[in-house]
């Protein structure tokens, strides 16, 4: 669903607890062991970094990645 070049409309969670909505932004640069990924916002040209798991719509639609980060970074006792 985040292919580069392709905009797309994001619902996301802050560190602080609140909703931030990115409208018309672009997928860039992902980094799998951070769990991080690059947008380009086409509205203001910045460019901002968001933790996937903290992502939970695209373009409308539910995702539920941040449960599966939280589960993969639970430690085993």
């Amino acid at each position: 669903m985040l292919k580069a070049g392709d905009p797309v409309d994001l619902k996301l969670w802050t560190k602080s607890g609140e909703i931030q909505c990115w409208r018309n932004c672009i997928p860039l640069r992902y980094n799998f062991y951070q769990g991080t990924q690059q947008f380009k916002l086409l509205d203001s040209h910045q460019i901002r970094q968001a933790r996937i798991c903290c992502i939970f719509e695209i373009n409308g639609l539910e995702v539920f990645l941040g449960l599966l980060c939280l589960i993969t970074f639970i430690p085993m006792i």
